[in-house]
């Protein structure tokens, strides 16, 4: 039973009953299976990971939860984002969201929604907008250099992370800060079977570009590098090429210049050179064993890329130096030591690269201090750890995870104690297990185990993780939550599975066993001092940064503070940072090992269900009263169980409620009525209530039901009674109207009956005698009306060529047929012709004059007749010489072309050019450009060609010609048609006579004195070139192809 009718399950374990694991696992599977990832306890939300994109993320639902309360909608992130949100903005709380869970359990996935959700929803602008940008952009880089592939996970964060956003009074961000907690630096030496190196070093080598990997000296195949798992390169579903350019732009967007970027790359290279620096036993000269470098070549190109002597390199990572006040002391590192320099520089550098990472991001989005501003942080770390093996990093991710439920159990029940206090409700004491004895059996300042782990590992003489182990073993022997062997084999217990190197501590979600093994080695977590210094000496700015600790000046003989401190440090700043805000909680829950969608493994969920706390959680919200709400939303709900205050209720709301549980007979111990709220002591007086209003509803939805059908069919006998009678009016009198129809075409009938008797009677004897004429006289107008409406609609195109046209249906109609016929055409001929302008009028008229002159006649005719008539065919306009030849008042040349004139004497040809004006025929030299022949138009008396496809023609000229005396020209023109055409036309326009051209294979030329027969004759083959030859005195042979 739920608040929410159509949810699935409980929606809010608070209200779970019976309240045992069992039933907690049966309702979160139950939801998971339906897609309900998201279920309260209080306003604790419980996210299990689906493994799938879900359609319930997005503008749409971001609105959707923006509009409403926190138990309005279903759980969903949004819904606690935006309760953490508006309690910033509205009531000036600072805020913090906590993300716990396994790895793998969806952590980071909930904070970037988180995060999203934020930035949705405040404030718009171009400032507001960049500093969400960078906010958003600062989650993919932190992933590339933080996360990394498990067995848990495909994208693990390896390290803490707790982001203060920071915002103004009209809840719009200002910037923010970043901290970061222990991250995993052992995995960039090694990593185990089935996992990755952090997603930064693949994401360089695949999506670097060959420029790119030149510059930092490495190559492309990560099979080349020891650091990097073997077994595993490529992640399914993450592209590392694409990721690493999406890393590339998020900096650039936060604000790190391209100089920035390349160091950090350059840096990034250099921690995986350093893994494939091989070191080998060396002897020295008294026999002590010492290590040196296989291959330089590997040093030397991180010298190189860095600025360091390479030598300088290889004696930090092969020799140790011992200080002290008074003296120095060089010793020689064997193999097995020198690795571990190696590996412990690469953690270094790694580390502080990190870190330094998180620093400038910091510097881009920190806000200014004279600004204020109101905090919401969102804490995303690591949660409850029980491995096969746990070591010093479970440890302390398990004593985070302590002081974080502690920080909740106290938050939780002193929110539960004011808000008793401030509706006036008795506080009883809640019974609940107080983890503060765990606490402090961990964090004690001299008493405690990371207390006595510093104390080893600062103790002079000989130090071991089982000298460490016995101290504990002597100091907590009788510690309620601390087990070893030794501490069992004294109460006479015996468990194998407990190590001789092992101790136990009894967490609030279980006991853990903890191998002390590396305890001593990971505290100390040492770096040595030439390894420092050689760093420090380096000419790369962003390396020399990370090791101020080698700068001789501020050398220190003091020893660093261990990781244990430094991170117990850390938690009592951040849970100070918590105390100070208003918590608000995520568990994230990992659904099955697989990571496979639908799959729910109960045993998995139970674990980590134990290790959250989640009954705990429970247990704590359900101390005193389950379940407590408002007056009004209340009697809002529940107003219809009683009979006072249903339909109306005109009084308070607290009267009003007082009257609902009144009605229902409610026991006083289940029930207290605050100032503002009521309280429900058992979940199930509130399904009983639920169940009430159920059954209710369903009498009043019968009695609507009962009252809506009677409506309805009232209504519709109503309607049925007045459609009748519309009817059946309607009906009536459409009979009326067809009676009076049917009357009036009779009446209609028998008039025209008796007014055509009466004309036939009186016009017979005058029809009788025309009647043959006047039929003929109608059918014959009939068929012509025929005829010419279906030429109508069958004319031809109008097409100038197209002279089809339909046949006459009749002979009577074939002359009348063939003039429609001709009027058509010319209609067309006349309608082209008027769209023609001037200039195309001229040419058609020109080849008009060429048709009537030589179609039919000359062979070479039809050739021409597609060509158009250019009339400049040597470039006339190019040549002012020959452009002097004619007088300016004769207008513009006709025709200019290159001619050859026959020799009458002997039949050779020369060339020349002629010029055809609108008065004379000019022949001039084709090479000096001066005239040799002015012929006028008026002395031409007629032209002579032949009938074939050559260009031959003679001009005769009249006998009172000037130049008579000279004789006629015979000439050859490659464009005789439209030469000829053209001159008579001249002609005809200058002299308004036309001049004879007649078609001839044979024909006379004169001369001075006498005349010369000029005979033509067509070779028979039809190839080769026009010859002349003379056949005596008084005979020209001309032969034409």
């Amino acid at each position: 039973m739920t608040l929410l009718e159509g949810s699935v399950g409980v929606e809010d374990l608070v209200l779970l009953e019976p309240l045992d694991q069992e039933s907690l696992l049966k309702n979160l599977q139950l939801r998971f299976e339906k897609k309900e990832i998201y279920t309260y306890i209080g306003n604790v939300l419980v996210s299990v990971n689906p493994y799938q994109q879900l359609p319930i993320y997005g503008p749409e639902f971001i609105a959707k939860y923006q509009d409403y309360t926190f138990y309005e909608l279903k759980p969903h992130i949004y819904a606690l984002a935006n309760v953490a949100y508006q309690s910033l903005k509205y009531r000036d709380q600072d805020q913090c969201i906590l993300i716990t869970g396994e790895s793998g359990a969806g952590k980071t996935e909930a904070s970037k929604l988180v995060m999203s959700y934020v930035a949705a929803v405040c404030g718009k602008g171009e400032q507001v907008n960049s500093v969400k940008e960078q906010l958003l952009q600062s989650n993919p880089v932190l992933e590339a250099f933080g996360n990394a592939k498990t067995i848990r996970n495909n994208n693990s964060s390896r390290f803490g992370k707790y982001m203060d956003i920071e915002f103004d009074f009209k809840g719009s961000p200002l910037g923010g800060v970043i901290t970061n907690y222990l991250l995993e630096k052992s995995r960039v030496v090694k990593q185990l079977k089935g996992e990755r190196n952090f997603h930064i070093f693949y994401q360089l080598l695949a999506g670097a570009d060959a420029q790119l990997l030149k510059a930092l000296k490495l190559q492309q195949d990560t099979g080349g590098y020891v650091y990097l798992n073997q077994e595993v390169s490529t992640v399914d579903g993450m592209d590392d090429a694409s990721n690493f350019k999406a890393v590339q732009s998020a900096m650039t967007v936060i604000g790190f210049s391209e100089e920035e970027i390349r160091w950090v790359l350059e840096v990034t290279a250099m921690v995986l050179k350093l893994g494939n620096v091989k070191l080998s036993d060396q002897f020295q000269a008294n026999g002590t064993s010492a290590s040196g470098v296989c291959d330089g070549r590997g040093v030397q190109e991180i010298g190189e890329m860095v600025g360091l002597n390479s030598e300088e390199l290889e004696r930090a990572l092969c020799s140790r130096t011992m200080e002290t006040a008074k003296e120095k002391v060089v010793t020689a590192l064997n193999v097995i030591q020198a690795q571990y320099a190696r590996d412990a520089l690469a953690k270094n550098i790694y580390s502080r690269l990190f870190n330094w990472i998180v620093n400038r991001i910091n510097e881009s989005i920190k806000v200014g201090t004279g600004e204020r501003k109101k905090v919401m942080g969102v804490l995303d770390i690591y949660g409850f750890e029980i491995l096969e093996d746990n070591s010093f990093e479970q440890f302390v991710i398990n004593y985070c995870n302590e002081k974080l439920q502690q920080v909740f159990i106290e938050i939780t029940l002193k929110e539960e104690q004011e808000e008793y206090t401030r509706e006036g409700i008795p506080w009883k004491k809640v019974d609940y297990f107080d983890n503060g004895i765990i606490c402090n059996l961990i964090e004690h300042n001299q008493r405690g185990i990371l207390a006595m782990l510093d104390e080893e590992c600062l103790r002079p003489g000989e130090v071991s993780d089982s000298t460490f182990l016995a101290k504990l073993n002597q100091l907590f022997s009788k510690h309620s939550h601390y087990e070893s062997k030794v501490t069992q084999n004294a109460q006479r217990q015996y468990d194998h599975t407990m190590g001789l190197s092992c101790f136990r501590i009894c967490h609030y979600a279980g006991k853990v066993t903890y191998n002390v093994n590396s305890f001593i080695d990971k505290n100390n977590d040492l770096l040595f001092r030439d390894l420092s210094q050689a760093m420090w000496k380096v000419q790369h700015p962003l390396l020399r940064s990370l090791f101020p600790e080698g700068d001789p000046k501020q050398a220190s003989l003091k020893r660093p503070t261990t990781a244990g401190a430094q991170f117990k440090s850390s938690v009592a700043i951040l849970m100070k940072n918590l105390y100070s805000k208003n918590p608000n909680y995520i568990r994230c829950i990992k659904p099955n090992e697989q990571q496979q969608r639908g799959q729910f493994s109960s045993e998995l969920v139970a674990t980590q269900a134990r290790y959250l706390g989640l009954l705990e959680n429970v247990r704590v919200r359900r101390a005193g009263y389950a379940f407590r709400q408002g007056y009004g939303p209340f009697l809002q709900r529940y107003r219809l169980l009683s009979r006072s205050t249903w339909p109306r209720w005109n009084g308070g709301d607290r009267e009003g409620v007082e009257k609902v549980f009144e009605a229902l007979s409610t026991s006083s111990e289940e029930v207290a009525f605050g100032k503002t709220k009521v309280f429900i002591r058992s979940p199930k007086t509130l399904f009983y209530l639920e169940e009430q209003r159920r059954l209710r509803i369903q009498q009043l939805a019968t009695l609507i039901q009962k009252i809506y059908r009677g409506w309805r069919c009232r209504t519709h006998y109503q309607m049925m009674r007045k459609s009748q009678i519309l009817i059946s009016s309607w009906f009536r009198g459409n009979m009326q109207k067809k009676r009076y129809g049917k009357m009036k075409a009779s009446v209609l009938l028998l008039q025209a009956c008796v007014r055509g008797w009466k004309a036939r009677k009186d016009y017979r004897k005058y029809f009788r005698s025309g009647a043959a004429f006047t039929l003929a006289d109608f059918i014959y107008k009939s068929m012509a009306q025929k005829f010419l409406l279906e030429l109508k609609k069958n004319l031809p195109p109008t097409k100038i060529l197209d002279k089809s046209w339909p046949a006459a249906p009749y002979k009577c109609f074939n002359t009348a047929n063939q003039e429609l016929k001709q009027l058509f055409y010319q209609w067309k001929c006349k309608k082209f012709r008027d769209q023609l302008s001037p200039k195309q009028v001229a040419i058609l008229r020109e080849k008009l004059c060429a048709s009537e002159l030589f179609k039919d006649k000359k062979a070479a005719y039809p050739q021409s007749v597609p060509i158009p008539f250019h009339g400049d065919y040597i470039g006339l306009q190019g040549n002012p010489k020959l452009q002097k030849l004619k007088s300016r008042e004769e207008g513009p040349v006709l025709v200019a072309e290159a001619v050859r004139k026959v020799n009458r004497g002997n039949g050779k040809m020369s060339s020349r050019i002629l010029l055809l004006t609108k008065g004379h025929v000019i022949l001039a030299d084709a090479k000096k450009s001066e005239a040799q022949t002015v012929i006028g138009l008026d002395s031409v008396a007629g032209v002579s060609v032949t009938s074939f496809k050559d260009g031959l023609f003679c001009l005769h000229l009249s006998e009172i010609s000037s130049v008579g005396s000279k004789g006629d020209s015979l000439l050859v023109s490659e464009h005789v048609i439209e030469l000829l055409a053209k001159m008579y036309r001249a002609v005809l326009d200058t002299t308004q006579r036309q001049l004879p051209i007649t078609v001839t294979e044979q024909f006379s030329m004169k001369f001075k004195e006498s005349s010369v027969t000029v005979k033509v004759i067509q070779r028979g083959d039809g190839n080769g070139k026009l010859s002349c030859k003379k056949k005596g005195s008084r005979c020209l042979e001309v032969t034409v192809p």
